[in-house]
């Protein structure tokens, strides 16, 4: 699909870099060095596929742009980029109506893949959606240009391991399966960091945790784990700053 983009992003170098990609493989785009000139630029939306939205810009957030974009368009499709990703910002920007999640620093092939799967699904429209909801639909996103879908769970026969497998997707690429093992002294020691008995959810908690743990690597690696494994060896500051965030949240079923 050749697509009308709109990029509105304040670093010169990030708006030609993605200029050129993108034109590079039959995209048309437009840009813009800031909030203001973007929603100017955007108008009703009527003439563009896509808009690429930087995160931090002087005047207009990118988080206060895209509400502003879907009141004027419900419909559309927008990629939040940013260095700076957090489940709080990931939250707000799907209840806002964000496509895709893009971390800079990215390559080219990673910006052209994101914006491919972005325009290959159904518009999101996360209006009036409870925070518990928009925290699955977290997942299904995509990040740097992936998406997973949970396959199975269970526990390691040999290790006691709760174990959660993902296929994983991206645009012009075969799926791909990767396993996530949460180790039984990892859960204890998110029992001991909650003071808690029982985690809220019970195994959907568990699988949340692990779909952290993927939706992490993706967003650092732009790629997945290698040998398509990734164990939980620790109670990392990110995984901390998820519990704090997701413990007053009962997750959907």
């Amino acid at each position: 699909m050749n697509a009308r983009i709109l990029v509105i992003d304040d670093e010169t170098n990030i708006r030609t870099m993605i200029k050129l990609a993108l034109e590079h493989v039959g995209h048309t785009i437009e840009t813009a060095s800031e909030g203001k000139e973007g929603l100017e630029k955007y108008g009703d939306g009527k003439d563009f596929d896509l808009v690429l939205l930087d995160q931090r810009m002087p005047g207009m957030p990118g988080i206060e742009v895209l509400a502003a974009i879907k009141k004027r368009n419900a419909d559309a499709r927008l990629i939040l980029i940013t260095a700076f990703g957090t489940i709080d910002l990931a939250l707000e920007a799907m209840q806002t109506g964000a496509s895709d999640f893009l971390r800079k620093p990215f390559t080219a092939d990673t910006l052209r893949a994101s914006v491919t799967a972005a325009l290959g699904k159904p518009c999101l429209k996360m209006d009036a959606v409870p925070v518990k909801l928009a925290c699955r639909e977290f997942y299904r996103a995509n990040i740097n240009g992936f998406g997973f879908e949970l396959d199975h769970e269970g526990e390691d026969d040999r290790t006691g391991d709760f174990v959660c497998t993902f296929k994983v997707s991206r645009s012009h690429a075969s799926n791909s399966m990767v396993r996530i093992a949460l180790p039984t002294y990892v859960k204890e020691l998110v029992l001991a960091y909650t003071d808690t008995e029982h985690v809220p959810g019970g195994v959907r908690f568990w699988q949340a945790m692990c779909e952290e743990a993927l939706a992490n690597y993706l967003w650092q690696n732009a790629d997945t784990p290698a040998e398509g494994q990734l164990r939980i060896e620790d109670l990392s500051s990110s995984l901390q700053r998820w519990l704090d965030s997701v413990l007053t949240i009962s997750l959907a079923d």
